[in-house]
């Protein structure tokens, strides 16, 4: 400790390499701690000793990253999540409105509106800013859900929804119900809490509700998870009768549900049916919400609507987790539905996606005609392309990055469905659109040659 390091040229020539080298080692011992230089003292060894490196190893940080209860992403939704950094791909996978949309002007106007009414930003109440539950409860009169603002859990977004009730709510070993395809299935969230996840069939009217009556009988209880407006990836809308269906048999087999619904306003042919939860009697169902998909991502605001003791339990967790949701965000949240700003915005945004929707299904018929199959979604973000040569997903994926076009392949929905792509069209431009169907189209035609 506290040895004077030779001079830069001299160790250069004890040592027979290129000053430079001499440099940049040294750095590189700086920079780890190992020594330091002061002025007038010359580089000497730090502290941080040779001898003491040698006598205390570094800790095995492999072994407790795999000893963590979190599972890892799966490595093609990680793949996905890299290549969102690079802003010249053409993403025709990613479930977000397009930079394009965004409201800056609208925006602006919420935040300087708040200016003149915040007189703190300090921690809100356990279940989120009453104002803001005040707002949400006149929002959710106008769908059919009669509720109060103690029955609603403002959330950083509805993914953390998923995270608090199944770590607040759920056993290690619960079964979770869900359709087959479904967007939990590129998740870990429900497996790292110990949770089975399994899959029910779906027609075009959406979950068969005989699929859970036959499961409940078999002994398999827990919770059903569903998308019923513009479901993720499949892009279905589930009918007003087989909600009706749906809720019925669940309230037979005394099933609770999670009715994930952050699609509902992006309609575009005609207004959504009324949520599952608007019929709900018994307080049976969940409801979930967010402005992520409608609005703004970077917000990170969603609610949960339950039982007063179930968004009690799950607000203590919260208050746990993170102490709250950002109240900026709170507050912008408020005034965006209080203005009424947001519900002009939707009009807005529902045009935008008709366009955008118009011209995928135009390029689709152009270039994919022979090649897959799919229906037209009635609103949304998605088209659930069905491929129809025998190729593999995999090679496509990477086939397609390599070229600059970022796809969802569909086994990170299921690992048992192939042949299909979550093909979005709210994200890329309409250049990008075309552009992109027209390259992956002959992405798929070589493929289908080898």
């Amino acid at each position: 400790m506290g040895s004077r390091i030779p001079a830069q040229r001299q160790l250069a020539q004890v040592l027979g390499v290129n000053r430079s080298t001499v440099v940049t080692a040294l750095e590189e011992l700086q920079a780890e701690g190992l020594i330091e230089g002061k002025q007038g003292r010359g580089t000497r060894v730090a502290n941080n000793t040779w001898t003491l490196m040698a006598a205390t190893p570094l800790p095995d940080w492999n072994a407790y990253i795999k000893a963590g209860m979190y599972k890892p992403n799966l490595t093609t939704i990680q793949e996905i999540n890299q290549a969102e950094i690079n802003t010249d791909i053409i993403r025709l996978g990613t479930g977000e409105l397009s930079p394009q949309l965004y409201p800056k002007n609208k925006m602006q106007r919420v935040l300087m509106s708040l200016s003149d009414r915040l007189e703190s930003l300090g921690y809100e109440q356990p279940k989120g800013l009453l104002a803001l539950r005040e707002e949400l409860r006149r929002y959710f009169k106008s769908i059919g859900i009669n509720t109060s603002p103690s029955s609603i859990l403002i959330v950083s977004g509805a993914l953390q929804a998923l995270q608090l009730i199944s770590v607040g709510l759920l056993h290690q070993g619960s079964t979770i119900f869900l359709e087959k395809p479904s967007y939990p299935y590129s998740l870990q969230i429900f497996q790292s809490a110990g949770m089975k996840l399994f899959g029910l069939p779906m027609d075009e009217n959406g979950l068969k509700p005989e699929a859970v009556h036959w499961h409940q009988k078999q002994g398999k209880r827990g919770i059903l998870y569903t998308i019923p407006s513009f479901h993720n990836p499949t892009g279905m809308l589930m009918s007003e009768q087989r909600r009706e269906e749906l809720l019925l048999t669940c309230e037979k087999e005394q099933l609770p549900i999670i009715e994930d619904d952050i699609y509902r306003e992006l309609w575009i042919d005609a207004p959504t049916p009324k949520p599952l939860k608007a019929a709900d009697k018994n307080g049976l169902v969940l409801y979930l919400g967010s402005l992520s998909k409608s609005l703004s991502p970077g917000l990170r605001i969603g609610w949960i609507v339950g039982p007063e003791p179930v968004i009690e339990r799950l607000a203590d967790i919260k208050m746990q987790t993170d102490y709250g949701a950002s109240s900026l965000s709170q507050w912008a949240a408020a005034e965006w539905l209080s203005s009424g700003l947001y519900y002009s915005y939707l009009e807005e945004v529902r045009q935008q996606l008709r366009i955008r929707r118009e011209v995928t299904i135009t390029a689709l018929e152009k270039y994919f005609k022979d090649i897959a199959s799919w229906q037209v979604p009635k609103g949304g973000f998605y088209i659930w392309l069905k491929i129809i040569p025998d190729i593999s997903m995999k090679k496509l994926f990477e086939q397609a990055l390599s070229e600059g076009i970022l796809l969802n392949p569909g086994n990170i929905y299921n690992q048992n469905i192939d042949q299909y792509i979550r093909l979005s069209y709210s994200y890329a431009s309409l250049s990008d659109i075309e552009k992109g169907i027209c390259l992956l189209s002959e992405i798929v035609k070589e493929l289908a040659l080898q």
